[in-house]
């Protein structure tokens, strides 16, 4: 598939037959992913916590990739768990259905990566080396870098992070469940990193707790209708 947005909605967004779309849940997911993003560029804009267009691209790819180096860890503890708590006869079930969304995390990483390695300073030697010397070849990668790898690449970040790296197809409950393990893991990493320097105390409380505290109150109300609307709870999820 050509369309970079078709091929990353087959590759980031949940493909399981029968599983439960709520869309008023979906439409919550959405709202708080683009506040999310929206309230830190804004903050490092307000703050001037970066000097140019340039670092706060720098600044947002070094979060995303940090994101990734958490998630890299905290998917296959929550997974593990969920899959460990659950019925013997459905471990197996639960670890075929990781297929998806352990191909997902895997294209969304190799993707982020080669952007990141693309905008590191350091190593534009290495890149000189590794790239054509052909100038026509050049410019056509650059092209292609801009009009499929990139919008690949963010439609890929917002939807991994609007499904949780669309692990509703192993179970409807283990996105909440990781989503809110992940957030609290990186809001404990901004504390104890010292994120968001230069920013007011109440300000920088505010940002590294806010996150987690709204996707925690977003995981309760998600868990209590999926409930009370699709009888899906915890206990059925791992005992059925």
């Amino acid at each position: 598939m050509s369309n970079p947005i078709g091929l990353g909605r087959r590759a980031f967004t949940p493909s399981r037959a029968g599983r439960v779309e709520d869309l008023a849940v979906r439409r919550i997911q959405l709202i708080r992913t683009f506040v999310g993003f929206a309230a830190v560029i804004w903050l490092a804009v307000s703050y001037q916590l970066v000097s140019s267009a340039d670092g706060l691209l720098d600044d947002r790819m070094n979060e995303v990739w940090n994101s990734v180096l958490v998630m890299a860890v905290t998917f296959p503890f929550v997974v593990g768990v969920f899959v460990a708590l659950s019925r013997p006869l459905n471990r197996r079930l639960f670890l075929r259905r990781a297929l998806k969304p352990v191909g997902g995390m895997l294209t969304l990483f190799g993707s982020v990566f080669m952007v990141v390695l693309l905008a590191i300073e350091d190593l534009r030697e290495v890149r000189a080396d590794l790239l054509p010397r052909n100038e026509y070849v050049q410019l056509l990668g650059l092209l292609f870098l801009l009009v499929w790898w990139l919008p690949f690449v963010l439609y890929g970040v917002v939807m991994s992070s609007v499904t949780v790296f669309r692990t509703a197809d192993i179970h409807e409950l283990v996105p909440p469940l990781l989503a809110t393990a992940l957030v609290w893991e990186l809001a404990l990493i901004d504390l104890f990193a010292g994120s968001y320097e230069g920013v007011p105390f109440g300000t920088r409380l505010l940002f590294t707790l806010g996150a987690p505290i709204s996707v925690t109150a977003v995981t309760m109300w998600e868990i209590r209708r999926l409930r009370t609307r699709h009888g899906i709870t915890l206990r059925g999820a791992l005992l059925r």
